[in-house]
């Protein structure tokens, strides 16, 4: 399935004495890469989200973030971290002291301060925890999904497009190369007779040159290859997995046979059909950066 790489999801739910917020997004990216952001107290989240998420998108650039507002924690506990409130508060003093100010800390300052005041929670409430981050977190990766998805029916569209176009070109070329293969020997005879004069040509030796050069030229190969390619293509955009690095590896295939056929090409058609070709193929490829 064609799914864009760009999307967003939010939800928020009031779970087991919590307010849950999550939220996810994404940007281009060649692989998957992570990043979040967690309350402090709820850092043992982390590792489950991410391969949650994981589970469910192939690559991008996620970012995720969980907002949580405890209303009733059953099971959780909070403790003092004294060796660091004393360093905290020795630090005021000397602060206060070095610089005659008058020091006006406060228990609910010191208890404010980063890690002084420490949560705990037994396994039991983890898991419980856990249970309703991820029922919230499903929520918003179904919808950041469904955008993601809604916005692959567009690319995917733009793909075939694409693909009608150069399956066109790749339809005028095979056209045109017999064509080339004549007018060789048209313009070959008449030299040879004008070099000649009156003298009888070598009809052998015209037919000898003749077949090395439509031999030199010929792209039935590679014009068979690129429909089977366009084929290949049409069968990866109905699929249901993940598609962008199998479309990246095929698309340069794809160009490896144009790139064939322009090196062939002695004729000013077939030269410029292979330019419109490879424009086709150069949109394709960018529009592959945003495709899952």
């Amino acid at each position: 399935m064609v799914r864009s790489m760009t999307g967003y999801g939010r939800a928020q739910q009031m779970l087991d004495g919590m307010d849950i917020t999550f939220e996810i997004k994404s940007v281009n990216h060649r692989y998957f890469e992570y990043s979040s952001r967690l309350p402090r107290a709820f850092g043992f989240l982390d590792d489950k989200i991410k391969q949650h998420v994981r589970g469910l998108v192939s690559r991008g650039k996620i970012d995720v973030a969980l907002f949580i507002e405890t209303t009733d924690a059953p099971g959780s506990f909070v403790s003092v971290n004294h060796s660091l409130a004393k360093a905290y508060l020795a630090a005021y003093d000397e602060l206060a002291e070095t610089y005659g100010l008058r020091n006006d800390i406060t228990a609910s300052m010191l208890a404010r301060t980063p890690d002084v005041l420490v949560v705990h929670k037994s396994a039991e409430d983890e898991e419980a925890i856990w249970q309703a981050v991820k029922t919230v977190a499903d929520e918003a990766i179904a919808r950041f999904v469904a955008m993601r998805e809604a916005e692959g029916v567009n690319m995917r569209n733009d793909l075939l497009a694409r693909r009608q176009t150069i399956l066109e070109i790749v339809a005028q070329i095979e056209e045109r190369s017999p064509q080339t293969v004549k007018e060789h020997n048209e313009k070959l005879l008449a030299r040879m007779q004008e070099l000649l004069g009156s003298a009888t040509v070598d009809e052998q030796r015209l037919l000898t040159e003749a077949a090395l050069f439509a031999d030199k030229i010929a792209v039935a190969e590679e014009t068979v290859r690129l429909r089977s390619h366009m084929d290949q293509l049409e069968e990866i955009l109905n699929g249901r997995e993940a598609i962008g690095r199998k479309l990246d590896f095929l698309v340069q295939e794809i160009n490896r046979e144009t790139n064939t056929i322009g090196s062939k090409a002695s004729d000013v058609t077939i030269a410029r059909l292979v330019v419109e070709m490879k424009s086709e193929i150069e949109k394709i490829r960018e529009q592959l950066q945003n495709i899952e």
